[in-house]
Order: structure tokens, then sequence, then C-alpha cells
């Protein structure tokens, strides 16, 4: 019997939705309102350190105050400085949430991009409170998505090594202990590679922009997905019973044979 054709685009509705979400409120900030309305949504949607000084929280209304030092741990997740940082948070989004979305399930992966944005915000308040320059960008979610997948992509008879056969259990391989990952070379240099990445642009602006890169953020986000995998990963479905004996299928007994064996 032939094998199911595998379809060449192949990615989870709930990670489809999420760009689709991103793409759609980048598309009404850039073609639906004039650079005084963007400022006025930023400060309500990004995430900014200055404001959580309780002194400017007592004097600004709810909706810019109190209100935005809750919700904006994640909806900064959602707005991007432009087309090229979308698009880059994107790709790597499919790269990496894809198979962590299909272990997952798309509550759990939803939860797990929020968790993970509101995670690198923290992370960036204690380096920068006070800091006036807004926060926005996927970054420390795909970061999070990034670090989940490390944990089980490259185990023995996980997606990598099953890449192109279509196998399902290949995303419910046993994921790898922190402890164990440490021993692992190719892991080592992935964790050493990004880090130092990160850092590394941390210090420069994007370029074309006077933007720094939020790398504190960047490895908030890193270090909750790579942490808190075990809190999200559900248990592996059940694997399918093993096929029947032929002869039983067929409906026939086996012959005995004149010997015993004991």
């Amino acid at each position: 019997m032939d094998s199911p054709r595998q379809r060449i685009f192949n990615v989870p509705r709930v990670v489809l939705a999420v760009l689709a979400a991103i793409g759609l409120i980048h598309a009404f900030i850039a073609y639906g309102l004039d650079d005084e309305q963007t400022r006025e949504m930023l400060i309500v949607l990004a995430f900014i350190p200055a404001r959580y000084n309780l002194g400017w929280l007592a004097t600004d209304p709810w909706w810019i105050g109190w209100g935005p030092t809750v919700w904006t741990f994640v909806t900064y997740a959602f707005i991007h400085i432009d087309f090229n940082h979308l698009f880059f948070n994107g790709i790597i989004l499919v790269a990496f949430g894809t198979p962590v979305a299909r272990r997952f399930g798309a509550t759990r992966f939803l939860i797990f991009f929020l968790v993970t944005a509101a995670a690198g915000a923290a992370a960036h308040l204690a380096v920068h409170f006070g800091d006036r320059a807004p926060v926005i960008g996927a970054s420390a979610s795909v970061s999070g998505a990034m670090a989940a997948a490390i944990r089980f992509i490259f185990q023995q008879g996980g997606p990598i090594s099953a890449l192109g056969s279509g196998d399902p259990h290949a995303y419910w391989v046993p994921a790898a202990p922190l402890r164990t990952m440490l021993r692992d070379r190719r892991l080592v240099a992935f964790l050493a590679v990004w880090f130092a990445t990160n850092l590394l642009f941390g210090q420069v602006s994007i370029l074309g922009t006077d933007q720094i890169i939020a790398w504190e953020a960047h490895i908030g986000g890193f270090l909750a997905g790579l942490i808190g995998f075990a809190l999200f990963d559900p248990p592996p479905p059940p694997l399918p019973p093993p096929p029947a004996d032929e002869e039983a299928i067929e409906g026939h007994e086996p012959e005995l044979a004149d010997e015993f064996r004991n």
C-alpha cells in the first residue's frame, strides 16, 4: 500500500492563526494609522518599562496606566517595527513553532506563546526598569518556541532524524533532560551560537533603523521555554496496537508439531 501523500505546506493551524493575527495587526498599523495614532497605540499596547513608576501610574488614566501594566506583558508580542521584523520572526516561528505546536496541541501552544512573551517582558523590565523605550515584537515567544523545540527535535527518532518520513510519532519522542542536553555537543553548540548572537546584536542597532534589539527579552523567553517545557508537555498519545498475527486474521489455527519443548 502506498504511504499517504504529505503536504508541502503543512503548518499547524494555531501557528498560522498567530501569524495571521500578527500580520493583520501590522497591516492595520502600517496602512490604517497615521504617525500620531501609531504612537497612541504603542502607548497602550507596547511594553514600556517606564510605566511601572508608581508616581506616574497615580496620575495616568487606567487605559494608559494600570491597564497596560497588565496586558502589555503579552500584547507587545503582536506588534512589529516593519515588515522585515515581522517576516524574520514569522520564518523562525514556522520553523520551530511547528514541531512544538504538533507536540503541545493548539491550546497549550497558544498559552505557551503568551507565557514566554510575558517572561521576555519580565526579563527586560528587570534590566531596564524605568526605561522609556517601548519593546515590541514576538521575538521572546519565538525564542521560547526555539528552546522548547531543541528539547526533542534532535533526539533519536525525533523530527530531525525522521524528516521527510511523515511519521507522526517523531514529535512524541522523550524530551532530553536538561542535564543531558549539556553533554550533547550539538545542543551545546546551538546554545552557544544562539546566546552569542543575541548578545552581539543586542549591542548594535537593527539594520536601517535606530532600534536596538531587546536581547534580554529574547533570553527571558528562551529560558522560559527551555526550563518550563515540562509544564506544557502533554502525555504522549497511546501507541497503535501491534499488527495481529497473519494466521489469526485469516481464521486458521496453526498446526502443532509432533514434538514438545519444555
